[in-house]
């Protein structure tokens, strides 16, 4: 474990930008900390957090000069590894015929993602699983994958939706980084222990002015890591969790959700692991050409379940029991984990200010349990 003063910073991502990273990273946008293109530490929100509670969020200015001082916002890191809108591929009729022509012909660039939060590195593994692990890779994931370097910052404060403690997420990370950085303030210093997860991390660290961290240095950013995970007041219960649901599927307490639920789908929209897409065809006036687009889906729309048959799931009831069963349950058998990183995004963007860690509590408490 090394050390970067604050001050330092900047050398890192000039470090990076010199071997080919485009960097993308947090900057304050339209009243929000969100993800996009970064050029230096300058765009960083630095002296900036938020508020969240369900249904509410806000920035407000600190009273420290903290670089990563926030909690998650609406953007996940989800965006850049598997687009909103991605063009499969391309039709243009020739002759008698027609040519296919891939979607994608710009090469993917080498893009560095700097402050990923443990919980949303975790949703990047969950989403490997899903993109990479099966018979049937996803290309267009697979190559924005292999180009992204990670640079994880650890979380030292909590906001109020933040539940990542209690399913083994957060607030610090334990894999899948290239670098993984702490920040500290103590009374006058300002500093990062910074830690390499790949050789190639280790070679950019290398490259910098750093120093061994002493025992009390890093010793701070552990008890920092610490106190983030025991300061919070959400928690879910895991115990047995995809059996609880499994057995409750008929639970009164679907119905009492459905009432508030607006199915708007803003929780699937900024959730990091949710996957869903449907596909759209489409051709031009003169006929001659035509793409096919994969777009992000919910499975809380009207249509997402509609078949020749008819709509499997009709109501706003059934179409919430299915997306928090299939986030806390159904992914356990199909991806050998829960489906939920603890971000806490959904409770914060939801209209009505819907948490799932309630919702799990109440049918804990009055469901059937096998």
């Amino acid at each position: 474990m090394v050390i970067i003063e604050s001050t330092e910073l900047n050398h890192l991502l000039e470090g990076l930008i010199s071997r080919g990273y485009l960097l993308v990273g947090p900057t304050v946008r339209s009243g929000a900390i969100v993800y996009d293109e970064i050029r230096s530490a300058e765009d960083l929100p630095r002296g900036v957090g938020d508020e969240q509670l369900p249904a509410r969020y806000s920035l407000r200015r600190r009273d420290d000069a903290m670089f990563f001082g926030y909690g998650v916002g609406p953007v996940s890191w989800k965006k850049f590894l598997y687009p909103p809108r991605l063009t499969m591929f391309r039709a243009t009729k020739a002759g008698k015929g027609f040519t296919i022509t891939p979607g994608e012909t710009e090469p993917r660039p080498r893009t560095a993602f700097v402050g990923v939060r443990p919980c949303e590195l975790n949703g990047i593994i969950m989403q490997d699983k899903v993109f990479l692990g099966g018979p049937y890779v996803d290309g267009a994931y697979k190559k924005a994958r292999d180009n992204a370097f990670i640079v994880a910052v650890n979380c030292t404060e909590s906001g109020a939706n933040c539940f990542c403690a209690s399913m083994g997420t957060g607030p610090g990370v334990t894999k899948g980084f290239d670098i993984a950085l702490t920040e500290v303030l103590q009374g006058k210093r300002h500093y990062f222990t910074a830690e390499a997860g790949t050789s190639l991390g280790k070679e950019v660290l290398g490259a910098l002015s750093t120093r061994e961290a002493t025992d009390p240095e890093a010793k701070a950013g552990l008890d920092a890591v610490a106190r983030a995970g025991t300061s919070q007041v959400k928690r879910m219960d895991v115990r047995d969790l995809p059996q609880l649901l499994n057995d409750n599927f008929e639970n009164p307490r679907w119905d009492d959700v459905a009432k508030r639920c607006l199915a708007c789908t803003n929780c699937t929209m900024v959730c990091p692991t949710c996957f869903c897409s449907t596909v759209e065809d489409s051709t031009d006036l003169t006929g001659t050409h035509a793409e096919r687009t994969r777009k992000w889906d919910s499975c809380f729309t009207m249509d997402f379940t509609k078949v020749a048959g008819g709509n499997i799931r009709p109501s706003t009831r059934a179409r919430y029991r299915q997306w928090l069963t299939h986030k806390l349950s159904n992914w356990m058998n199909q991806f050998g984990t829960l489906g939920c990183v603890g971000c806490g995004r959904c409770i914060t963007w939801c209209p009505s200010g819907i948490d799932l860690t309630a919702e799990v509590d109440a049918i804990r408490g009055n469901g059937v349990h096998a």
